[in-house]
Protein backbone atom coordinates (compact mmCIF):
# COMPACT_ATOMS: atom_id res chain seq x y z
CA UNK A 1 0.00 0.00 0.00
CA UNK A 2 1.37 3.51 -0.76
CA UNK A 3 2.97 5.06 2.12
CA UNK A 4 3.25 9.19 3.27
CA UNK A 5 6.07 9.90 5.40
CA UNK A 6 5.68 13.20 6.99
CA UNK A 7 8.46 14.65 8.50
CA UNK A 8 6.56 17.23 11.59
CA UNK A 9 9.61 19.05 13.02
CA UNK A 10 9.61 19.59 16.51
CA UNK A 11 6.17 17.58 16.97
CA UNK A 12 5.88 16.05 20.96
CA UNK A 13 3.17 13.93 22.15
CA UNK A 14 3.03 17.70 24.67
CA UNK A 15 2.26 19.34 21.67
CA UNK A 16 0.36 17.15 19.79
CA UNK A 17 -2.95 17.99 22.58
CA UNK A 18 -2.76 21.30 20.56
CA UNK A 19 -3.12 19.81 17.42
CA UNK A 20 -6.61 18.60 16.81
CA UNK A 21 -6.52 16.77 13.50
CA UNK A 22 -3.33 15.00 14.12
CA UNK A 23 -4.55 13.93 17.39
CA UNK A 24 -7.40 12.48 15.93
CA UNK A 25 -5.66 10.77 13.32
CA UNK A 26 -3.53 8.76 15.81
CA UNK A 27 -6.22 7.53 17.59
CA UNK A 28 -3.87 7.04 20.70
CA UNK A 29 -0.96 5.46 18.24
CA UNK A 30 1.28 8.20 19.82
CA UNK A 31 5.34 5.97 19.81
CA UNK A 32 7.81 8.15 21.50
CA UNK A 33 11.29 8.25 19.61
CA UNK A 34 14.66 8.40 20.96
CA UNK A 35 16.87 10.23 19.08
CA UNK A 36 20.51 9.37 18.30
CA UNK A 37 23.06 12.27 18.96
CA UNK A 38 23.62 14.50 18.09
CA UNK A 39 19.70 15.57 17.91
CA UNK A 40 20.26 17.50 15.07
CA UNK A 41 18.11 17.23 11.61
CA UNK A 42 20.70 15.86 8.72
CA UNK A 43 21.86 13.25 11.35
CA UNK A 44 18.64 12.04 12.59
CA UNK A 45 17.51 12.01 9.20
CA UNK A 46 19.92 9.97 8.03
CA UNK A 47 19.39 7.68 10.68
CA UNK A 48 15.66 7.37 10.05
CA UNK A 49 16.88 6.52 6.30
CA UNK A 50 19.29 4.22 6.84
CA UNK A 51 18.64 2.38 10.37
CA UNK A 52 22.19 3.08 10.80
CA UNK A 53 23.77 5.12 13.82
CA UNK A 54 25.95 8.23 13.06
CA UNK A 55 29.24 6.28 12.93
CA UNK A 56 28.00 4.41 10.38
CA UNK A 57 26.44 6.47 8.14
CA UNK A 58 29.09 9.45 9.00
CA UNK A 59 26.47 12.27 9.05
CA UNK A 60 27.67 13.84 12.46
CA UNK A 61 26.27 16.51 12.20
CA UNK A 62 24.28 19.23 10.21
CA UNK A 63 28.02 20.12 9.34
CA UNK A 64 31.12 19.22 9.85
CA UNK A 65 34.14 20.30 9.14
CA UNK A 66 36.27 18.76 5.94
CA UNK A 67 39.67 17.94 7.03
CA UNK A 68 41.17 17.22 3.69
CA UNK A 69 39.91 20.74 2.42
CA UNK A 70 40.39 22.82 5.78
CA UNK A 71 37.09 23.93 5.72
CA UNK A 72 33.96 24.33 7.37
CA UNK A 73 30.62 23.23 5.40
CA UNK A 74 27.00 22.94 6.41
CA UNK A 75 23.63 22.18 4.92
CA UNK A 76 25.03 19.91 2.10
CA UNK A 77 22.67 18.31 -0.14
CA UNK A 78 24.46 14.87 -1.52
CA UNK A 79 22.77 12.35 -0.77
CA UNK A 80 25.99 10.28 -1.02
CA UNK A 81 27.33 11.64 1.95
CA UNK A 82 25.43 8.97 3.82
CA UNK A 83 26.69 6.06 4.06
CA UNK A 84 24.43 2.93 4.04
CA UNK A 85 21.35 1.82 2.59
CA UNK A 86 18.09 3.76 2.18
CA UNK A 87 14.65 3.16 2.70
CA UNK A 88 14.12 3.47 -0.71
CA UNK A 89 17.05 1.63 -2.09
CA UNK A 90 15.82 -1.34 0.44
CA UNK A 91 12.39 -1.22 -0.91
CA UNK A 92 13.39 -1.23 -4.98
CA UNK A 93 15.15 -4.23 -3.97
CA UNK A 94 12.04 -5.91 -2.82
CA UNK A 95 9.69 -4.44 -5.23
CA UNK A 96 11.31 -3.33 -8.99
CA UNK A 97 7.97 -1.26 -9.19
CA UNK A 98 8.47 0.79 -6.18
CA UNK A 99 9.03 4.45 -6.41
CA UNK A 100 10.09 7.37 -4.23
CA UNK A 101 9.07 11.08 -4.40
CA UNK A 102 11.49 13.00 -1.63
CA UNK A 103 10.13 16.43 -1.02
CA UNK A 104 12.75 18.73 1.18
CA UNK A 105 14.43 15.75 3.72
CA UNK A 106 17.98 16.77 3.59
CA UNK A 107 20.50 14.74 1.40
CA UNK A 108 18.18 13.84 -1.01
CA UNK A 109 20.35 15.05 -4.43
CA UNK A 110 21.59 12.83 -6.35
CA UNK A 111 19.79 9.65 -4.77
CA UNK A 112 18.33 6.67 -6.33
CA UNK A 113 14.80 7.90 -5.27
CA UNK A 114 12.53 8.71 -8.55
CA UNK A 115 11.71 12.24 -7.52
CA UNK A 116 13.89 14.57 -5.28
CA UNK A 117 13.19 18.17 -5.06
CA UNK A 118 14.42 20.57 -2.52
CA UNK A 119 15.54 24.17 -1.78
CA UNK A 120 18.63 25.70 -3.90
CA UNK A 121 18.77 29.11 -4.27
CA UNK A 122 20.07 30.69 -6.82
CA UNK A 123 23.61 32.94 -5.98
CA UNK A 124 23.86 35.61 -7.88
CA UNK A 125 27.43 37.20 -9.22
CA UNK A 126 26.59 40.75 -8.04
CA UNK A 127 25.95 39.07 -4.38
CA UNK A 128 22.12 38.41 -4.96
CA UNK A 129 20.22 35.24 -3.36
CA UNK A 130 17.07 34.34 -5.98
CA UNK A 131 14.63 31.66 -4.34
CA UNK A 132 14.59 27.80 -6.39
CA UNK A 133 14.29 24.92 -5.84
CA UNK A 134 16.39 22.02 -6.99
CA UNK A 135 14.35 18.79 -8.74
CA UNK A 136 16.05 15.63 -10.54
CA UNK A 137 13.25 16.40 -13.09
CA UNK A 138 13.90 19.64 -14.51
CA UNK A 139 10.67 19.74 -16.03
CA UNK A 140 9.10 19.14 -12.45
CA UNK A 141 10.89 22.14 -11.04
CA UNK A 142 9.29 24.38 -13.71
CA UNK A 143 5.82 23.38 -13.30
CA UNK A 144 5.81 23.38 -9.41
CA UNK A 145 7.20 27.14 -9.25
CA UNK A 146 4.44 27.96 -12.61
CA UNK A 147 1.66 26.67 -10.68
CA UNK A 148 2.58 27.10 -6.67
CA UNK A 149 4.75 30.63 -7.60
CA UNK A 150 8.04 30.42 -6.41
CA UNK A 151 9.45 28.76 -3.51
CA UNK A 152 9.52 30.85 -0.38
CA UNK A 153 13.02 30.69 0.55
CA UNK A 154 12.80 33.60 2.86
CA UNK A 155 10.58 31.45 4.95
CA UNK A 156 12.24 28.51 4.92
CA UNK A 157 14.82 29.76 6.70
CA UNK A 158 15.79 33.50 8.42
CA UNK A 159 14.12 36.31 10.29
CA UNK A 160 11.01 35.95 8.10
CA UNK A 161 10.83 31.91 8.85
CA UNK A 162 7.40 31.05 8.74
CA UNK A 163 3.87 28.94 7.70
CA UNK A 164 4.58 29.95 4.49
CA UNK A 165 7.45 27.88 3.47
CA UNK A 166 5.40 24.56 5.11
CA UNK A 167 2.45 25.17 3.11
CA UNK A 168 4.13 25.41 -0.44
CA UNK A 169 6.03 22.39 0.72
CA UNK A 170 2.83 21.00 1.43
CA UNK A 171 1.52 21.88 -1.51
CA UNK A 172 3.74 20.80 -3.60
CA UNK A 173 3.87 17.13 -1.81
CA UNK A 174 0.61 16.68 -2.87
CA UNK A 175 0.78 17.78 -6.70
CA UNK A 176 3.99 15.61 -6.94
CA UNK A 177 2.00 12.52 -5.23
CA UNK A 178 -1.43 13.33 -7.82
CA UNK A 179 1.10 13.46 -10.87
CA UNK A 180 4.06 10.81 -10.18
CA UNK A 181 1.79 8.29 -7.68
CA UNK A 182 4.64 6.91 -5.65
CA UNK A 183 4.68 4.51 -3.43
CA UNK A 184 6.58 6.57 -0.86
CA UNK A 185 6.28 10.12 -0.30
CA UNK A 186 8.42 11.68 2.13
CA UNK A 187 7.84 15.24 3.02
CA UNK A 188 9.75 17.73 5.17
CA UNK A 189 7.39 20.55 7.24
CA UNK A 190 9.48 22.88 8.99
CA UNK A 191 7.55 25.47 10.37
CA UNK A 192 7.06 24.60 14.17
CA UNK A 193 10.66 24.35 14.39
CA UNK A 194 11.61 27.91 13.81
CA UNK A 195 8.51 29.34 16.22
CA UNK A 196 10.10 26.89 19.22
CA UNK A 197 13.86 28.12 18.63
CA UNK A 198 12.85 32.05 18.78
CA UNK A 199 10.29 31.30 21.53
CA UNK A 200 10.92 28.29 23.04
CA UNK A 201 8.38 25.40 23.97
CA UNK A 202 6.12 26.96 26.76
CA UNK A 203 5.81 30.29 25.24
CA UNK A 204 2.12 31.33 24.91
CA UNK A 205 2.38 31.60 20.93
CA UNK A 206 3.14 28.24 20.09
CA UNK A 207 0.17 26.54 20.31
CA UNK A 208 -1.26 28.62 17.63
CA UNK A 209 1.95 27.81 15.55
CA UNK A 210 0.91 23.65 16.44
CA UNK A 211 -2.95 24.66 15.01
CA UNK A 212 -1.81 26.54 12.24
CA UNK A 213 0.88 23.37 11.21
CA UNK A 214 -2.44 21.15 12.20
CA UNK A 215 -4.63 22.55 9.53
CA UNK A 216 -1.92 21.83 6.68
CA UNK A 217 -1.14 18.37 8.11
CA UNK A 218 -4.85 17.42 8.32
CA UNK A 219 -5.79 18.79 5.01
CA UNK A 220 -2.60 16.75 3.43
CA UNK A 221 -3.67 13.45 5.73
CA UNK A 222 -7.50 13.99 4.00
CA UNK A 223 -5.84 14.10 0.67
CA UNK A 224 -4.02 10.98 1.07
CA UNK A 225 -6.67 8.97 2.28
CA UNK A 226 -8.58 10.19 -0.42
CA UNK A 227 -6.17 8.71 -2.90
CA UNK A 228 -5.66 5.35 -0.53
CA UNK A 229 -2.25 6.21 0.44
CA UNK A 230 -1.18 5.46 4.26
CA UNK A 231 0.12 8.13 6.48
CA UNK A 232 2.75 8.10 8.65
CA UNK A 233 3.62 11.09 11.28
CA UNK A 234 6.98 11.69 12.60
CA UNK A 235 9.45 14.33 14.15
CA UNK A 236 13.10 14.23 14.64
CA UNK A 237 13.22 15.41 18.01
CA UNK A 238 12.25 17.78 20.70
CA UNK A 239 13.30 21.59 21.39
CA UNK A 240 13.82 21.95 25.28
CA UNK A 241 13.90 25.67 26.62
CA UNK A 242 17.26 27.55 27.32
CA UNK A 243 17.87 29.11 30.21
CA UNK A 244 16.67 32.88 30.52
CA UNK A 245 20.17 34.04 30.49
CA UNK A 246 23.55 33.41 29.29
CA UNK A 247 22.82 29.90 27.72
CA UNK A 248 25.08 29.84 24.99
CA UNK A 249 28.38 28.26 25.59
CA UNK A 250 31.11 30.13 23.82
CA UNK A 251 33.42 27.16 23.20
CA UNK A 252 35.61 28.92 20.33
CA UNK A 253 36.17 31.58 22.63
CA UNK A 254 37.31 29.28 25.18
CA UNK A 255 39.69 27.80 22.56
CA UNK A 256 41.25 31.18 21.53
CA UNK A 257 41.94 32.13 24.90
CA UNK A 258 43.97 28.88 25.84
CA UNK A 259 45.75 30.06 22.38
CA UNK A 260 44.59 27.17 20.12
CA UNK A 261 42.71 29.29 17.33
CA UNK A 262 44.36 30.71 14.47
CA UNK A 263 42.86 34.20 14.05
CA UNK A 264 43.62 36.15 10.97
CA UNK A 265 42.34 39.44 9.71
CA UNK A 266 40.62 40.34 7.00
CA UNK A 267 39.59 43.75 5.66
CA UNK A 268 39.89 44.51 9.53
CA UNK A 269 37.75 41.45 11.06
CA UNK A 270 38.20 38.16 12.20
CA UNK A 271 38.33 35.37 10.00
CA UNK A 272 39.16 31.61 11.82
CA UNK A 273 41.24 30.00 9.98
CA UNK A 274 41.13 26.38 10.95
CA UNK A 275 43.41 24.65 9.18
CA UNK A 276 46.06 26.45 10.83
CA UNK A 277 44.47 26.17 14.41
CA UNK A 278 45.65 23.68 17.11
CA UNK A 279 42.07 23.01 18.09
CA UNK A 280 38.58 24.70 17.17
CA UNK A 281 34.95 23.65 17.61
CA UNK A 282 32.21 22.90 15.24
CA UNK A 283 29.39 24.60 17.22
CA UNK A 284 25.91 22.40 16.46
CA UNK A 285 22.90 22.98 18.70
CA UNK A 286 23.81 21.19 21.93
CA UNK A 287 26.80 19.26 20.53
CA UNK A 288 30.45 20.60 19.51
CA UNK A 289 32.57 18.51 17.83
CA UNK A 290 36.46 19.97 18.78
CA UNK A 291 39.16 19.18 15.70
CA UNK A 292 42.85 18.85 16.83
CA UNK A 293 45.76 19.69 14.39
CA UNK A 294 47.00 16.54 12.81
CA UNK A 295 50.39 14.97 15.02
CA UNK A 296 49.38 17.04 18.40
CA UNK A 297 51.00 15.62 21.25
CA UNK A 298 48.81 13.22 23.13
CA UNK A 299 49.40 14.97 26.47
CA UNK A 300 48.51 18.67 24.88
CA UNK A 301 45.13 16.75 23.51
CA UNK A 302 44.19 15.21 26.46
CA UNK A 303 44.74 18.81 28.18
CA UNK A 304 42.45 20.81 25.86
CA UNK A 305 39.85 17.84 26.32
CA UNK A 306 40.18 17.98 29.77
CA UNK A 307 39.55 22.31 29.66
CA UNK A 308 36.44 21.60 27.53
CA UNK A 309 34.93 19.63 29.55
CA UNK A 310 35.61 22.09 32.52
CA UNK A 311 33.93 24.81 30.85
CA UNK A 312 30.58 25.93 32.44
CA UNK A 313 27.81 24.55 29.86
CA UNK A 314 29.50 21.66 28.70
CA UNK A 315 28.12 18.06 30.59
CA UNK A 316 30.27 16.16 29.28
CA UNK A 317 32.12 14.49 26.09
CA UNK A 318 32.35 11.32 23.75
CA UNK A 319 33.55 10.25 20.99
CA UNK A 320 31.76 9.42 17.46
CA UNK A 321 33.71 6.96 16.07
CA UNK A 322 34.05 8.55 11.73
CA UNK A 323 36.54 10.48 10.26
CA UNK A 324 34.24 13.22 10.07
CA UNK A 325 33.38 13.86 13.37
CA UNK A 326 35.85 15.86 16.14
CA UNK A 327 38.54 13.74 17.85
CA UNK A 328 35.95 14.31 20.75
CA UNK A 329 32.35 15.98 20.76
CA UNK A 330 30.89 18.18 23.79
CA UNK A 331 27.66 17.56 25.12
CA UNK A 332 26.04 20.96 26.38
CA UNK A 333 24.08 21.15 29.85
CA UNK A 334 20.31 21.05 29.61
CA UNK A 335 19.26 24.09 28.65
CA UNK A 336 22.35 25.69 27.57
CA UNK A 337 23.89 25.44 23.57
CA UNK A 338 26.96 25.74 21.98
CA UNK A 339 27.35 28.91 19.46
CA UNK A 340 30.52 29.45 16.85
CA UNK A 341 31.58 32.85 17.52
CA UNK A 342 35.45 32.89 18.18
CA UNK A 343 35.63 36.55 18.03
CA UNK A 344 36.22 38.36 21.57
CA UNK A 345 35.06 41.97 20.11
CA UNK A 346 31.65 42.51 18.56
CA UNK A 347 33.55 45.19 16.43
CA UNK A 348 35.73 42.22 15.48
CA UNK A 349 32.60 39.83 13.95
CA UNK A 350 32.93 38.62 10.15
CA UNK A 351 30.66 40.64 7.84
CA UNK A 352 29.39 37.30 7.47
CA UNK A 353 28.01 37.01 11.32
CA UNK A 354 25.34 39.44 10.93
CA UNK A 355 23.61 37.97 8.06
CA UNK A 356 22.09 34.92 7.35
CA UNK A 357 24.56 32.78 5.54
CA UNK A 358 24.03 29.00 6.08
CA UNK A 359 27.22 28.25 4.41
CA UNK A 360 29.88 30.27 5.16
CA UNK A 361 29.65 30.13 8.94
CA UNK A 362 31.56 27.52 11.04
CA UNK A 363 28.80 26.36 12.75
CA UNK A 364 24.83 26.55 13.57
CA UNK A 365 23.52 29.82 14.40
CA UNK A 366 20.00 30.26 15.30
CA UNK A 367 20.13 33.83 15.82
CA UNK A 368 19.48 34.09 12.01
CA UNK A 369 16.05 33.71 12.85
CA UNK A 370 15.89 36.97 14.22
CA UNK A 371 16.58 40.50 13.12
CA UNK A 372 17.45 43.76 14.79
CA UNK A 373 16.41 46.13 12.26
CA UNK A 374 12.70 47.24 11.68
CA UNK A 375 11.08 46.30 7.79
CA UNK A 376 11.56 49.54 6.65
CA UNK A 377 15.27 49.25 7.33
CA UNK A 378 15.24 45.74 5.65
CA UNK A 379 13.14 47.05 2.90
CA UNK A 380 15.69 49.24 2.03
CA UNK A 381 18.03 47.06 2.10
CA UNK A 382 16.60 44.57 -0.15
CA UNK A 383 15.52 47.52 -2.72
CA UNK A 384 19.29 48.45 -3.11
CA UNK A 385 20.08 44.53 -4.09
CA UNK A 386 16.88 44.26 -6.58
CA UNK A 387 18.58 47.25 -8.21
CA UNK A 388 21.64 45.34 -8.45
CA UNK A 389 23.80 47.07 -5.27
CA UNK A 390 25.93 45.84 -3.43
CA UNK A 391 24.40 45.58 -0.58
CA UNK A 392 25.23 43.83 2.67
CA UNK A 393 22.36 41.86 4.38
CA UNK A 394 23.91 42.94 8.30
CA UNK A 395 20.59 42.85 10.12
CA UNK A 396 20.94 39.62 12.20
CA UNK A 397 21.85 40.39 15.81
CA UNK A 398 24.79 38.49 18.30
CA UNK A 399 22.69 38.77 21.33
CA UNK A 400 22.66 34.70 21.95
CA UNK A 401 20.12 35.46 24.68
CA UNK A 402 17.63 36.20 22.41
CA UNK A 403 17.35 32.11 21.77
CA UNK A 404 14.56 30.51 23.85
CA UNK A 405 14.89 26.91 22.56
CA UNK A 406 17.39 24.48 21.65
CA UNK A 407 17.90 20.54 20.42
CA UNK A 408 20.07 18.18 20.67
CA UNK A 409 20.31 16.10 23.46
CA UNK A 410 18.88 12.58 23.42
CA UNK A 411 17.41 12.62 26.80
CA UNK A 412 14.22 14.65 27.10
CA UNK A 413 11.59 13.07 28.77
CA UNK A 414 8.96 11.38 26.21
CA UNK A 415 5.91 13.51 26.56
CA UNK A 416 8.79 16.58 25.19
CA UNK A 417 11.30 14.46 22.99
CA UNK A 418 10.18 13.12 19.23
CA UNK A 419 7.56 10.46 18.03
CA UNK A 420 6.00 8.16 15.77
CA UNK A 421 2.33 8.34 14.29
CA UNK A 422 0.84 5.50 12.70
CA UNK A 423 3.29 2.25 13.03
CA UNK A 424 1.44 0.38 15.40
CA UNK A 425 4.58 0.47 16.91
CA UNK A 426 3.06 0.29 20.65
CA UNK A 427 3.44 2.89 23.43
CA UNK A 428 7.25 2.17 24.64
CA UNK A 429 10.29 4.52 23.31
CA UNK A 430 11.80 3.28 19.92
CA UNK A 431 14.91 4.14 18.48
CA UNK A 432 14.71 6.51 15.62
CA UNK A 433 17.16 3.87 13.58
CA UNK A 434 13.91 1.44 13.54
CA UNK A 435 11.72 4.18 11.59
CA UNK A 436 13.31 2.39 8.17
CA UNK A 437 12.03 -0.79 9.31
CA UNK A 438 8.82 0.50 10.04
CA UNK A 439 8.46 2.10 7.11
CA UNK A 440 9.34 -1.43 4.87
CA UNK A 441 6.83 -3.13 6.80
CA UNK A 442 4.10 -0.23 6.53
CA UNK A 443 4.82 -0.90 2.15
CA UNK A 444 4.88 -4.51 2.61
CA UNK A 445 1.02 -4.22 4.00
Amino acid sequence: MPLALLNVVGLTPDLLRHAPQMSAFSHGDVTPLTPVFPAVTCTVQASMTTGLAPHAHGVVANGWYHRDQAEVRFWQRSDRLVGGEKIWEAAKQRDASFTCANLFWWHNAYSRGDLEVQARPVYKADGRKLPDIYCNDARWRDILQNELGPFPLFNFWGPMAGLASTRWIADATLHSHDHFAPTLTLAYLPHLDYGLQKLGPDHPDIKQQVLELDTVVGEMIEHFHAAGTRVMILSEYGIQATKPQDAAVFINRHLRALGHLAIRQEDGLDTLDPGASTAFAVADHQAAHVYLAPGIPAGQAAEIAASCRALDGVDQSLRIDHPRAGDFTLVAQHGRWFTYDFWTDDAQAPDYARTVDIHRKPGYDPRELFADAGKAAIGFKLARKKLGFRQLMDVIPLDTDLVRGTHGRTDLPAPHGPLLIGAQAGPDPVPVTAVKQHVLQALAR
